[in-house]
């Protein structure tokens, strides 16, 4: 039962929580989803010569950075509530 005392007394020092994993999952993988989504854009549409296809998915593309952008940075909430202050006036 020691172990178990121990192992309370060390949470109880140092609280646990997710930084340390969301800091490393924004410095790591998604820039790595990023160049994977830019050379698949590259390979799917370079070699066919359909330049209009990889202009219609880049459009895609920075719709959801876009996204991704507002839910890291926290200002969605600003947002949304702009948003309803255009319908509610």
């Amino acid at each position: 039962m020691t172990t178990m005392t121990s192992l309370m007394e060390l949470v109880q020092e140092q609280p646990l929580d997710t930084g340390g994993v969301r800091t490393w999952i924004l410095d790591n993988i998604i820039p790595l989803v990023l160049l994977a989504v830019a050379l698949l854009l590259l390979w799917l549409g370079g070699g066919k010569g359909d330049n209009a296809g990889v202009m219609r998915r880049l459009a895609g593309v920075v719709i959801a950075l876009a996204i991704v952008g507002l839910a890291v940075s926290g200002l969605g909430v600003n947002v949304g509530e702009w948003l309803a202050s255009l319908f509610t006036g």
